[in-house]
């Protein structure tokens, strides 16, 4: 029998996600004045936020730098060991340094504060230590210390990393707030994810224009309009009056329906089975608000018109579809 055989897998987990909602829970008390102080100092930065930090803290550290800067707070993450050999010269005047350290001892870190301090370079420092080197030496603390590491040996970092990341989340938010930092503003940093094409994405950045939309009179007949929807692609076109006003609309559904009233299509006015006072959109409306309504309201396809209810676009759900929203 292995070792594994005898694991409590399940039971190990489950109690390292109980230790560490433990000390994110503990750390909420911390959320205090240096808290406050440390925002409005680094909203007050006129360059970028330098975040540092070695091993383990390093990885939140570039974690952190990554959450701020998509949410409207300039910030790249610096080696602090790299720094000491040439990349201090990335930190400016300007900048603010964040640095992470769970001992506060942590040589790569304390070796580069004297240059700091000759700048005069604001350093905010998250430690588990509130008496370490860094701590004492920096303008604001913020303590992130942890009773207990989730690993059994309460060596490997765990839950002070956890602690850690949890805190920058808290700064990268309230900065995000006091900013008026909105969706759009973080989709435009994010423009070749999914998310960035839901909030940037309008109806006129997908819809059929021009000679691409599928359109016929209100006095074409129903034979005449399947030939446009053929031609155009659609599964659909749309019905207007002599001045390209919307009148209707005409779908693959209804023309299902007409096939079960048994109409002479090639005699038949498709102003008689058109459906009247269709649902239409405008060409600045989010795409993303489309595929709700158009799943709601189980609707294919859609017309776009402008404030004088003339056509000027079409889509379907097949554009939806290629322009990756959903």
């Amino acid at each position: 029998m292995s070792p594994a055989d005898n694991t409590d897998f399940q039971g190990i987990g489950r109690q390292v996600i109980k230790t560490e909602v433990a000390e994110i829970t503990a750390l909420e008390s911390r959320i205090d004045g240096n808290f406050t102080r440390a925002c409005k100092l680094l909203l007050s930065c006129k360059g970028r936020i330098v975040v540092t930090g070695m091993g383990k803290s390093g990885h939140i550290a570039g974690k952190i730098a990554a959450t701020l800067a998509s949410t409207g707070s300039p910030a790249f993450f610096v080696h602090p060991g790299e720094a000491s050999h040439g990349d201090l010269g990335m930190i400016t005047r300007k900048d603010i340094v964040i640095a992470l350290s769970n001992s506060g001892n942590t040589a790569e870190i304390t070796t580069i504060i004297p240059i700091l301090k000759r700048f005069s370079v604001p350093l905010i420092s998250m430690t588990g230590d509130k008496n370490s080197i860094l701590a004492s030496k920096a303008d604001i603390n913020l303590d992130v210390s942890v009773s207990k590491e989730a690993c059994p040996h309460d060596l490997a970092p765990t839950s002070s990393t956890t602690v850690a990341l949890v805190m920058g989340d808290a700064l990268a938010v309230a900065l995000l707030q006091a900013r008026g930092f909105t969706a759009e503003d973080f989709a435009l940093s994010h423009p070749g994810g999914s998310l960035g094409r839901r909030l940037l994405l309008h109806v006129s950045d997908i819809m059929h224009q021009g000679e691409r939309i599928p359109r016929v009179l209100a006095t074409a007949t129903v034979s005449e309009a399947l030939l446009e929807m053929s031609k155009k692609g659609l599964g659909m076109t749309a019905i207007t009056d002599t001045e390209n006003r919307v009148l209707g609309i005409y779908t693959d559904g209804d023309l299902r329906r007409s096939l079960d009233k048994n109409i002479d299509v090639h005699n038949t006015a498709i102003s008689e089975v058109m459906t009247k006072n269709c649902r239409t959109t405008t060409a600045d409306e989010l795409a993303a608000t489309m595929v709700k309504i158009m799943d709601q309201h189980s609707i294919n396809g859609f017309l776009v018109t402008d404030e004088n209810n003339k056509l000027i676009g079409a889509f379907n759900m097949h554009d939806i579809l290629r322009a990756g929203i959903v």
